[in-house]
């Protein structure tokens, strides 16, 4: 049987973040979230409600591994309206996402209880510095950039692909020079649009129209600029464009085009990272990790082993 991740639902609309516990040992996530638009609900038929979860248990050898008298921790989530990511199931309180599942599991691992915060996707990174969450867990690729000031431990392979309309002349982006004259949604904050913001130059360098890069919050906001050709390509995740594409007509997935490692993230240099990557491991070793992958329908994205801080992957 299912237990939400929140138990109790503060709508965020009201405050600026719910602040909720999720005791491990009694349960069981690129976008951003900040109006009731993003709390648009899942409906359970299209949204897998296995329970993935509460068979875990603590390993008292990995918990070790923990800080001394850490017993909870908060977390910062990102709800993006788009499966696996993290999204709400039709009553309209209850968080699911392959990013949930991972985060709870290997909190029954540990043993600890998680104080769950919601917060914009572009806000969260920076404000692990500050010390005002723990960890994050949105989906966040690891790039060499951010390992500049932040740690990871990694859990899955996703990355960076294109979508777009079912009836576009596109097939194939190989080349950010494809994408000149065309208008590109995509998260803010994230990846992708730091990759599309870097990279403009390469239309003016071939002599053509620059691509425009159109940044929303919401997860519903892109698709339906899409949908209604106020966009003409979409650049998310890998499997977030797979779930989006099977889901909704008169979408095409083109194609993946960069890979990345995805982990909890991390104030620099915090002493929880070997406590983490251990569990994950646990949950790689004990089947949960594979059950998890299966709900989510994201097994091409899995890992054999989880690393503190890889380098960035290279295509």
């Amino acid at each position: 049987m299912r237990t939400p991740f929140f138990r109790h639902f503060i709508p965020f609309i009201a405050i600026s973040s719910a602040a909720l516990l999720l005791t491990a040992c009694g349960s069981g996530d690129g976008g951003a979230v900040g109006t009731d638009a993003s709390r648009v609900a899942a409906r359970s038929g299209e949204v897998p409600t296995t329970d993935v979860v509460s068979a875990v248990r603590k390993d008292d050898a990995v918990a070790r591994l923990l800080p001394a008298g850490t017993t909870s921790l908060t977390v910062a989530v990102s709800v993006g309206g788009t499966p696996p990511g993290t999204t709400y199931l039709d009553d309209g309180t209850t968080l699911t996402g392959q990013d949930v599942d991972f985060t709870k599991a290997v909190a029954r691992v540990l043993g600890i209880r998680l104080k769950v915060e919601q917060a914009s996707f572009e806000a969260i990174l920076p404000a692990l510095d500050s010390g005002k969450y723990d960890f994050g867990a949105s989906n966040f690729g690891v790039t060499d950039e951010r390992r500049e000031t932040i740690d990871f431990v990694t859990y899955i392979n996703d990355g960076q692909g294109f979508a777009t309309r079912a009836d576009s002349e596109l097939s194939k982006i190989t080349d950010l020079r494809q994408l000149c004259g065309f208008d590109v949604a995509t998260a803010a904050g994230t990846t992708f649009e730091a990759t599309l913001e870097a990279n403009k130059h390469v239309c003016a360098d071939a002599g053509k129209k620059a691509y425009q890069v159109q940044t929303y919050s919401e997860s519903s906001a892109i698709w339906s600029s899409l949908q209604q050709g106020r966009s003409d390509i979409v650049m998310s995740t890998i499997n977030g464009l797979r779930y989006a594409v099977a889901h909704q007509q008169g979408l095409k997935f083109l194609n993946e085009f960069h890979r990345l490692d995805v982990g909890f993230a991390f104030k620099k240099g915090t002493k929880l990272a070997p406590a983490f990557q251990a569990a994950v491991n646990k949950l790689l070793s004990d089947g949960t990790y594979d059950r998890i992958l299966k709900k989510w329908g994201t097994s091409g994205s899995a890992i054999s082993t989880s690393r503190i801080s890889p380098p960035e992957l290279k295509n």
